[in-house]
């Protein structure tokens, strides 16, 4: 097996279990490993520490699959760690008022790289990175040993496998070719996935319980939703009792599906209102008209996907609040949330008072957002929360 070896001092991060090994961590490499490999990965000294896959076009070089030196990486380790991931999943309170999980969290489920949510009987799968390229087929069979799902939608078409030398890819790579829309349910509301063209894997369900938290404060309100996708937040208020729901999306085939899904269930479909628009534009001209709502949701797209990006990233996520609070009745709520992986909670809560300041408005925190916990965070992996929220009052 070829070894990567560390230089001096470097280990430190893999002692405490951090699973990404950097270019610059590097000191050589015996051997010759294709892409995705695993290879040893030693200090400087000689210490085996662990074993990972090689990815020689990133800058992480390599991402550890297992600490546990006598541990072989074959197709039977995928299968445990896979089951344990999925029976995981199935103790999670989310599984009895869903048929639609996220099975596979990537480092936090110990495989890195490797996403794969479950819609009814469809899973989708992403392979993200050179290792997790590698072992797919092994990856995809355990999957369909362990859930017994009729078909298997590959999604592996991010642009991040570019950053490690893969082609973008897309298809079933196991299973039934029609099963494209799949009918979910969520909390009693129903919904319909387009796992080929849609976001992502076709849905958010790291939202899943802050769309039940906004469900549970839009009683009365009228409420607007930004950047609405296919309707999630804006149904889920609908169906708490929202008074009216204004819901804001540029993407015609998104509204489309939003429709569809208002339609699946039982609502006054009167009361929510489905607006193609640019989100920034329309709220500017919903301002200047003196509208006013008792609960505003921003779930904007991710605007910095690396902290190289945060800066930008921070005006944009500052003017779309900034013009939220002006939107907010006195007494009014902001579920306000930021998914972009390179701004930090402590910097999205900045951005937030500094919008409320510029907008003057008095405004308070109530509550924070999370991902739901089906999306799982490693202690030693800090950077698997990506995804954070704030539910503020303006006084």
């Amino acid at each position: 097996m070829s070894a990567l070896i560390l230089k001096q001092g470097r280990e430190k991060s893999l002692l405490r279990r951090h699973p990404w090994i950097f270019s610059g961590a590097v000191e050589r490499v015996a051997g010759k490993p294709a892409p995705g490999e695993t290879v040893e990965v030693k200090s400087a000294s000689g210490a085996l520490l662990a074993h990972a896959a090689w990815s020689p076009k990133s800058q992480i070089r390599a991402r550890v699959w297992s600490f546990a030196p006598q541990e072989a990486i074959d197709a039977g380790f995928f299968r445990r760690r896979v089951a344990a991931a999925v029976a995981m999943r199935a103790a999670l309170a989310a599984a009895k008022h869903s048929n639609a999980l996220r099975l596979v969290h990537g480092e936090s489920d110990g495989l890195p790289g490797v996403v794969v949510d479950r819609y009814a009987d469809v899973l989708v799968a992403q392979f993200l990175s050179a290792g997790a390229e590698r072992w797919r087929e092994a990856i995809l069979d355990a999957l369909v040993e362990e859930t017994h799902c009729e078909a298997v939608y590959e999604r592996s078409d991010a642009e991040v496998r570019k950053l490690e030398g893969l082609e973008a890819r897309a298809g079933f790579a196991r299973g039934n070719r029609e099963a494209r829309r799949c009918p979910i349910i969520e909390y009693g509301l129903n919904f319909r996935v387009d796992v080929e063209e849609g976001q992502k894997t076709g849905f958010f369900l790291d939202q899943r319980e802050n769309r039940q938290r906004v469900r549970a404060l839009a009683a009365g309100r009228e409420v607007l939703d930004g950047f609405c996708y296919t309707g999630g937040f804006a149904i889920a208020a609908a169906a708490g009792g929202a008074k009216r729901v204004l819901a804001l999306e540029s993407s015609a085939p998104a509204l489309e599906v939003a429709r569809d899904n208002l339609a699946a269930n039982p609502l006054d479909a009167a009361k929510v209102e489905f607006v193609k628009a640019d989100v920034f534009a329309h709220l500017r001209a919903l301002r200047d008209g003196g509208a006013r709502f008792g609960l505003v949701v921003l779930d904007p797209p991710k605007f910095a996907p690396t902290a190289a990006q945060a800066k930008n990233a921070a005006r944009a996520y500052k003017d779309v609040n900034l013009l939220a609070f002006k939107l907010l009745a006195p007494g009014g709520l902001l579920a306000t949330f930021s998914c972009s992986g390179g701004v930090s909670g402590e910097l999205f809560q900045s951005i937030v008072a500094g919008a409320a300041l510029d907008a003057g408005a008095e405004a308070a925190i109530l509550e924070r957002f999370h991902a739901a916990p089906d999306h799982p965070v490693a202690l030693e992996f800090p950077e698997g929360e990506y995804l954070k929220g704030l539910l503020v009052v303006r006084k």
